[in-house]
């Protein structure tokens, strides 16, 4: 499937689920949809923790199980099919490039650089210590630029690339902020740039005549200042930061410890969500991040810090058994019911980064839309490879 039809058709079909995966249980005791698809509510508040965590995890899973209620959603099913651009990685015989970088973050570079190729200057866009700059400076022999905004990673960096004696220079300076134009005849690479980062290499990076791009985004939602804005004029769907938000919730490297945490911390928060609006109406408000620590201790001072921060009276007694109560029940159901907006994930995310393919395309490029790893290896697996034509 063309890359184009594939974001229009996307394009079309998210706006008409959008009562399913806009709305978000945490917030809303029961999403609307509860009462338009009963039985559908009625399935997932039925299944044990076990099944509820097993759905959360499996997006094609959990959109089977939607489909069985609202039959039209298996229209996004064939749009999940990517071209997979997974070759086997090339294995080095100077393994000195890898020195200080843990398995599984070496494991997604390898197999990135070898979804990759090139013979061009290449621009590693905030690229950290520069291990996959470094990675390619010494299998393509060419030289690379590093854009780092901490100049100690830019240090450690430059130190680790002498060491290898590979041609790989640094900038210490903030891709959001710095006049720092890329090179036409450049190839721009992005592992894993955050929001507005990777959204600013791909506008700034066609204005200036890159020739070749290999984007694998992350973190879509990170500088939102309010909804997200479209980078292709063929994009119309309207998503706010929490949406794109909802594209990058899907974990596969928390292991069951980090699992208990975050349920635990949820079910914290939803206790004092159920104290706050016995005193407002049942209204829900948002409030501010909570530090880590609140969470490790016991319930009852937890509540006090809240409620000390939020301006509320601290509940004692009866009143903090219920609380505490009502946040266990309330985490369950909403990883009960957040199975049918995380059955949404795959096709926001498909969508997000079709945005950026299909404005590359409109600018001139030939775009390729596809996965260069495993989900197992990381979630964030999409790879935009454009070339000027």
């Amino acid at each position: 499937m063309r890359l184009a039809e594939r974001h229009q058709q996307l394009d079309a079909l998210l706006p008409v689920f959008q009562a399913l995966w806009h709305p978000q249980p945490f917030r809303e005791l029961r999403p609307e949809w509860c009462e338009r698809w009963p039985t559908l509510a009625a399935e997932l508040l039925a299944l044990d923790d076990e099944q509820t965590a097993a759905l959360n995890a499996d997006g094609p899973a959990a959109l089977a199980l939607l489909a069985r209620h609202v039959p039209e959603v298996a229209a996004l099913t064939p749009l999940f099919d990517l071209p997979a651009r997974i070759p086997v990685p090339a294995a080095d015989a100077d393994e000195r490039w890898a020195w200080e970088i843990p398995g599984r973050k070496r494991a997604q570079i390898e197999a990135f650089a070898a979804a990759c190729s090139g013979d061009r200057p290449v621009l590693d866009w905030c690229g950290g210590k520069g291990h996959l700059g470094r990675l390619l400076a010494h299998r393509w022999q060419v030289p690379v630029r590093t854009l780092e905004i901490d100049a100690g990673l830019c240090r450690s960096g430059k130190h680790l690339a002498q060491r290898l004696g590979v041609g790989q220079s640094f900038v210490a300076a903030d891709a959001l902020a710095v006049d720092l134009q890329p090179s036409a005849g450049q190839h721009a690479v992005a592992l894993h740039a955050c929001g507005e980062l990777h959204r600013r290499l791909i506008r700034r990076g066609a204005e200036a005549g890159i020739a070749r791009f290999d984007v694998a985004p992350c973190c879509y939602h990170l500088h939102l200042t309010d909804g997200y804005r479209p980078l292709a004029t063929a994009s119309s769907l309207q998503l706010t930061a929490d949406d794109v938000r909802l594209a990058v919730t899907e974990t596969v490297t928390a292991g069951t410890r980090e699992r208990r945490k975050r349920d635990r911390a949820i079910a914290f928060k939803l206790g004092f969500d159920a104290w706050r609006r016995q005193s407002n109406g049942g209204v829900y408000r948002s409030f501010k991040p909570v530090p880590e620590g609140w969470v490790r201790g016991s319930f009852g001072g937890f509540m006090e810090q809240m409620c000390r921060r939020e301006g509320l009276p601290t509940p004692a007694g009866g009143d903090l058994e219920r609380c505490e109560r009502r946040g266990i029940e309330r985490q369950r159901e909403v990883m009960q019911l957040s199975i049918v907006r995380h059955a949404f994930r795959r096709a926001l995310e498909i969508w997000l980064a079709g945005d950026l393919a299909v404005a590359l395309e409109e600018r001139g490029y030939a775009v390729e839309l596809g996965v260069f790893c495993a989900r197992e290896l990381t979630p964030r697996n999409l790879l935009i490879s454009a070339r000027r034509a």
